[in-house]
């Protein structure tokens, strides 16, 4: 039984229990090994074959843009609402964003084409096993060698060692991050502040090749989720923004051209109440056994003092498995929840108990994640409002 509200190659692992990410048909790492090989970039195969190959191919990914929350604003995005499928012309269709759904773990999925499992991001922090030390894997501190965590090659290394031009336009912030290296970097990157001058740029760069292949990104939509919620009029403005921003670049787009617009995950405003926000620093019921609580709110990675993983498993399955999908490490990973392969050097990243919201609610922990305690709008998890993304295409 496929749940109704998810694409039709969503296959949930049984009856009540969490969706499968559609890894290797429909999820966003499947996206650039498509659009590439239609480019000719030998080694990579097209699994969204509905994607017609183009010479130049354009990918902007705006941070933070849910599928259902573009669906639930058609009024201040009438031009990406253009796009959706049912619109005049319009095919748009939702992409999973894989677990957990977390800008990281996305962006390497996306940069790579491979699910996390296999590049090695697994979480908004995640523990490293030589260290025995949570990593934050956005920030990457404590810092370690990033092609020691991830070693695979980038779509856009394969597309430029192939020949085709390839670029990233973005913020001048990201040139020279760890996780811009192992997931975005191949070919050039250009340092734009504005997003009009990245708009422009992109279009610049589409056409400098025969073969071209550019990314392009946009962020402040999701910080204005955390920050006031996806509803808020900060974000409803930055919606607006972001869709000028999208019909500047389509209206730009050299011949023989595809642009697609994509997100890395999609958000859910959580209520301030005791119910909806349980505080993991103040409950000494799920700390018990607990060496690390690595993750974010909604897709917590636990990691147990040795010998106490069965029973730390079974505590949080008690405690909150009515709200929570928990799963042992092995569980999880047999569910293809992060794919259909964990590599070895993978494996002790994920948490001993790896616990995913279905309902409304987060575990936060005030005293070790005050910020991240503190924001309106979370992600994390496998329900829709989170894992569908969209996938947006305009063509020349």
């Amino acid at each position: 039984m496929v749940r109704p509200d998810w694409p039709e190659d969503v296959v949930p692992l049984a009856l009540d229990t969490a969706p499968v990410p559609a890894y290797g048909t429909a999820s966003l790492a499947d996206l650039l090994p498509t659009l590439a090989a239609g480019q000719g970039v030998p080694g990579l195969h097209p699994t969204i074959p509905e994607l017609a190959p183009a010479d130049r191919n354009c990918v902007f990914l705006i941070d933070g843009l849910g599928w259902e929350q573009l669906r639930a604003h058609p009024e201040d995005a009438p031009y990406l609402t253009s796009l959706l499928a049912g619109s005049l012309g319009g095919t748009g269709r939702p992409l999973t964003a894989g677990f957990p759904a977390t800008t990281a773990t996305s962006l390497a999925s996306f940069g790579t084409g491979l699910p996390p499992g296999a590049h090695g991001l697994p979480g908004y922090t995640a523990r490293n096993p030589e260290t025995g030390e949570l990593m934050n894997q956005l920030r990457w501190k404590p810092w370690t060698s990033p092609r020691v965590w991830q070693p695979y090659p980038t779509v856009f290394q394969l597309a430029d060692e192939a020949g085709v031009h390839t670029a990233q336009v973005s913020s001048p912030t990201f040139r020279d991050t760890p996780l811009t290296k192992i997931a975005l970097s191949g070919g050039t990157f250009h340092g734009r502040l504005t997003g009009e001058e990245r708009m422009d740029f992109a279009a610049q760069q589409l056409a400098a090749g025969d073969r071209s292949l550019v990314y392009t990104y946009y962020s402040e939509l999701d910080g204005k989720g955390h920050r006031f919620g996806v509803d808020s009029d900060a974000w409803r403005g930055q919606l607006m923004y972001v869709d000028r921003l999208v019909q500047r670049l389509a209206e730009q787009l050299p011949p023989r051209a595809a642009l697609y617009v994509t997100a890395d995950h999609g958000m859910i405003d959580i209520p301030f109440d005791e119910e909806s926000r349980i505080d993991f620093d103040e409950d000494w019921e799920l700390r018990a056994g607990v060496a690390l609580l690595g993750g974010e709110g909604r897709a917590r990675h636990v990691y147990a003092v040795p010998g106490a993983e069965a029973d730390v498993l079974a505590v949080w399955r008690e405690v909150l498995g009515d709200r929570f999908w928990i799963a042992s490490r092995d569980e999880a990973i047999a569910a293809g929840w992060f794919g259909p392969q964990t590599d070895e050097r993978v494996y002790r990243r994920i948490g001993d108990v790896v616990a995913a919201a279905h309902d409304d609610v987060v575990i936060t922990a005030s005293v070790n994640e005050p910020n991240e305690s503190a924001m309106v709008g979370m992600h994390g998890s496998m329900t829709p409002v989170e894992q569908l993304v969209p996938l947006l295409e305009v063509r020349s």
